[in-house]
Parts: structure tokens; C-alpha cells; sequence
């Protein structure tokens, strides 16, 4: 009996091992290059386990339970519109670490269809001896340069994952704070809990792997011109409510004006380069 509950114990303890750890972070943002009082905050999660883990945003996930209730209870008209409004996200892009093979893979939409990449820089850290505490732990400072911006982490060995929001990572402990010297965007770790497994991302539109360079140069281009960058891979226009007495041009320049005012918005890119 006594050798049957040391193997019940430690069954138990891989399977609580094995967990899922969710990180969530208050991500705080000034995405619009026109107005930086314009701020911006959202949560995001990141799902960590022992293979990898997955950084990407909070309202993503609920917009993806909300469309696949619709679904499955009668289709658009199933759909809560104000509710699917108020889950609007900037962060569109997801980040995926692979731990085994020492990969970043990047995410991102770019109009209709989702561009992803391997991440070919390296993070090169500048580990300093100034320590602090945030909340409920020890901390301590490092710096970098990534994607155009000067980058500050404080990390703690409290939690032992190399790891951390969007790209960051190859600490010697979580990251529980990183901000850009210009104080344009953040990510302050704000609670964790376990989870049994990652939840599933959807995937609306067709996903296109390309090297980094490729996905700069696309995501270049619809910002100069959104509408002739959806316009140029034909198929179908994004969808439009039509009400009996719509106009259809000018409802197409309605949906031409939101894109443009959505790239707009959006014209400070957590990576200038």
C-alpha cells in the first residue's frame, strides 16, 4: 500500500508539473505616431509550459470563444456585436517560443491574411547589478536594444522561466516588467494561475510563412496604401453589413475610410525596424 502511494504521489506531481503557467500581463501602448496622449491598455496572456510557450492577447481569445458560440447557435445572426466592439485588440500578432529548438515564431494579420516568421535577431542582454522589488518579488535590472528601441526588464529568479512577453526571454528568471525608453509601450506582469492545456488560436485567412524581411515589407506596404493592399490578392472584400436601402459604393467608402483610419491608428509599431 505504502509503494502504491508513493506512485499515486508522484503521478500526481508530473501531472501538476505539467501544467500550463498563464502569465498575465497589463500591456500599455501609444500606437498612434499622430497623438502619443492616445493611450492604450489591454491584457495579454503568456501560456508557458516545459515545450513552449505562446504570448497573445486576452480579448483575442474571448472574440475567438464569442465567433465559435455563434457559429455553432446559428451563424452571423448569433453574433453580439456591441460585445465583439468592446474586444477590439491592438494586439494582433501572437509569439510563439519553441524551447526545444531555440525558435521565436511571429504571428501577425496583415489585412485578410496572416503573415508569420522566424525571428532571426538574437536578444542580447545586459544584465545589471541594480535590484527592486515589484509587488511581491525581487527583481533585478537588465537592458537591450530589439526592433529599434531601447528596452529596459527587470526579471526575478522567483520564477524560474526564461522567459517573458512578446519577444523577450534569456533572462535567468521571468520578466516581470519591460518598457522602451520612450515610454510608448509596456507589459507589467499582473497575476499567474495554472491551466490545463493552450487553448486553440483561430486562424481566419489564409496564413502565409515568409522571412522576416518579406513580412516588414507587406506590412510596409498596407500602411502606405490599406485598401490597394487588400485589393491586390483578389477574393472576396471584407465583409459588409447591407441594409435594404445600403448604397454599395458607399458602403465600400465607408469600409475604406475605417481601414484607413484603423493603419492610422496603429503607425507606431512596437518595432520601428
Amino acid at each position: 500500500m505504502k509503494k502504491l502511494g508513493i506512485i499515486a504521489l508522484t503521478l500526481f506531481m508530473q501531472a501538476f508539473f505539467a501544467q500550463t503557467n498563464r502569465f498575465v500581463y497589463q500591456v500599455t501602448m501609444k500606437p498612434d505616431a499622430s497623438d502619443k496622449n492616445d493611450i492604450k491598455t489591454e491584457n495579454a496572456y503568456l501560456d508557458i509550459s516545459p515545450e513552449k510557450s505562446v504570448f497573445y492577447s486576452e480579448n483575442r481569445i474571448k472574440r475567438d470563444s464569442i465567433i465559435q458560440s455563434a457559429m455553432q447557435s446559428g451563424g452571423a445572426r448569433g453574433f453580439n456585436r456591441d460585445q465583439m466592439e468592446n474586444l477590439r485588440s491592438i494586439i494582433n500578432y501572437s509569439v510563439e517560443k519553441d524551447k526545444k529548438n531555440q525558435k521565436t515564431i511571429f504571428k501577425d494579420r496583415i489585412g485578410r491574411d496572416v503573415y508569420t516568421y522566424e525571428e532571426d535577431r538574437s536578444l542580447n542582454w545586459k544584465i545589471l547589478p541594480e535590484t527592486t522589488k515589484i509587488g511581491e518579488y525581487k527583481v533585478q535590472k537588465a537592458e537591450t536594444d530589439f526592433g529599434g528601441r531601447r528596452w529596459t526588464a527587470w526579471f526575478t529568479t522567483d520564477l524560474p522561466y526564461q522567459d517573458g512577453p512578446y519577444k523577450f526571454g534569456g533572462l535567468p528568471g521571468l520578466i516581470v516588467k519591460a518598457e522602451d525608453d520612450k515610454g510608448e509601450y509596456s507589459f507589467d506582469l499582473m497575476k499567474n494561475y495554472k491551466i490545463a492545456d493552450f487553448p486553440t488560436l483561430n486562424q481566419f485567412g489564409n496564413t502565409i510563412k515568409v522571412k522576416r524581411a518579406d513580412y516588414v515589407k507587406q506590412q510596409k506596404k498596407f500602411m502606405e496604401d490599406p485598401v490597394a493592399f487588400m485589393s491586390q490578392g483578389g477574393g472576396p472584400t471584407p465583409p459588409m453589413r447591407m441594409g435594404g436601402n445600403s448604397n454599395p459604393a458607399d458602403m465600400r467608402k465607408r469600409m475604406e475610410d475605417r481601414i484607413k483610419e484603423e493603419a492610422k491608428k496603429n503607425s507606431n509599431p512596437i518595432e520601428l525596424q
